[in-house]
């Protein structure tokens, strides 16, 4: 068996980039760079007023000028005006360009108007450049905007469009195919033999990948039948770009998976990880290019093998740099294995004056009586009963990750968290 870093590895060196298309800004979000981009003009692109005011030439304060005639209004989106007289001024709005003439803008709070005169207010200081954004401050036209392997967000997406891209070349969305396997599962709302469960992981999947930013999703499901396998699943390969299945990996009987997937052209990875829960996990890549994420069959395994590994494999598809581990302290011992084990946590608050204590979110630290908000973050851990106890997981944060030994791992050590 390969370790949960080897695993991952493995994975975001095997799985085979996704091509590039163009897109609109309004599909960018969530989506990964895949060219250079530079800025395209100055930014600000020129003098730009930064507060709704007055626009003066600072040496007629200088001089000892108080009163300015206002001669002209200079609204944002408008062509500049030129300030002729320095015992004048212009009334300018919030993201004008700064009028030609002008070196100074006084705030409205700072001024007094009567009869189209403006009068400072004692105790206004004004200093020249005050209130003005200058020129190509924050970027020169040319200079480098956003790399390839970003990954757009917000920011990402209005940088683009202040400097007029309106489409950008990013990894294609990759279509996934979710599916379950086994006799045992009915869909939610169908009635049910006392031998058969609901189908959840599918959902679990969905809501988890949806809640990323994946949104080309569709779901099957497979009863254990080798030829019935072999024919939907090859039709699925041909269709999408990512197969994540769950059930069907382990060593029983029907657990068919890894052999169909050899049948179909599938190159396996690896077959089995060093951790608990999840341990069967099978990863592979398909003739084509399709990664294929046979996850364990049991709610709480295939949860934690789509957060630790999945994502992973899909960012490096898309082009997107491996984001980095975050860590978290513990905030009691626990017991360690000969193998990683994976704990689920929420995240609460470590007292920093006293033993650690963990409360809900806006409580206060019975022991040190420090408010949450002077506490550093810790992890409680919220055992399940087993790898079939999916209620367990409700309210929990996410993960960690805990590195085998054969001892306790004490309280207040840092390990790798993964949200979920």
């Amino acid at each position: 068996m390969i370790s949960p870093a080897q695993a991952e590895v493995a994975i975001r060196s095997h799985v085979p980039l996704l091509p590039a298309v163009s897109l609109p800004l309004s599909a960018l979000a969530g989506t990964t760079l895949r060219e250079n981009t530079v800025t395209t003009r100055d930014q600000p692109p020129f003098d730009r007023v930064m507060m709704d005011g007055i626009a003066l030439a600072w040496s007629a304060f200088e001089n000892g000028c108080r009163r300015f005639h206002i001669a002209g209004i200079q609204a944002a989106g408008s062509a500049p005006l030129h300030l002729r007289d320095p015992r004048s001024c212009i009334e300018v709005m919030t993201g004008a360009m700064l009028p030609a003439g002008c070196d100074c803008v006084v705030p409205v709070e700072k001024i007094d108007i009567d009869s189209g005169t403006a009068v400072l207010q004692e105790g206004a200081a004004p200093v020249r450049r005050m209130n003005i954004h200058t020129r190509g401050l924050d970027a020169r036209r040319g200079d480098p905007l956003l790399k390839s392997g970003t990954l757009l967000g917000a920011a990402e997406v209005a940088a683009l469009a202040a400097n007029g891209y309106a489409q950008a070349l990013v990894s294609r969305p990759p279509r996934i195919m979710m599916i379950s396997t086994g006799n045992e599962l009915v869909e939610p709302g169908e009635p049910l033999a006392d031998w058969q469960i609901h189908r959840s992981n599918i959902y679990g999947l969905w809501a988890a990948l949806r809640r990323h930013g994946y949104s080309q999703l569709a779901q099957d499901h497979l009863p254990d039948d080798l030829s019935l396998l072999r024919t939907r699943l090859r039709a699925h390969l041909d269709a999408h770009d990512a197969l994540i299945l769950s059930g069907g990996v382990s060593m029983g009987r029907f657990d068919f998976v890894p052999q169909v997937m050899r049948e179909l052209g599938v190159t396996q990875v690896f077959h089995k990880i060093a951790q608990r829960p999840g341990k069967p996990m099978w990863f592979g890549v398909g003739a084509g290019g399709q990664a294929v994420y046979a996850l364990p069959g049991n709610p709480v395994s295939t949860l934690m093998c789509l957060t630790r590994y999945v994502f992973r494999g899909l960012e490096a598809a898309a082009g997107t740099p491996a984001s980095p581990l975050e860590t978290i302290a513990l905030a009691q011992d626990l017991p360690a294995m000969a193998v990683t084990r994976f704990v689920p946590v929420r995240i609460g608050g470590f007292a920093l004056d006293s033993k650690p204590w963990i409360g809900e979110h806006g409580d206060r630290c019975e022991k040190s009586g420090l408010p949450m908000d002077l506490q550093a973050p810790a992890a409680r851990p919220r055992p399940t009963q087993g790898s079939g106890d999916f209620t367990s997981l409700i309210g929990t944060d996410g993960f960690v990750e805990l590195p085998p030994a054969e001892a306790i791992i004490a309280q207040g050590t840092r390990v790798p968290l993964h949200r979920w």
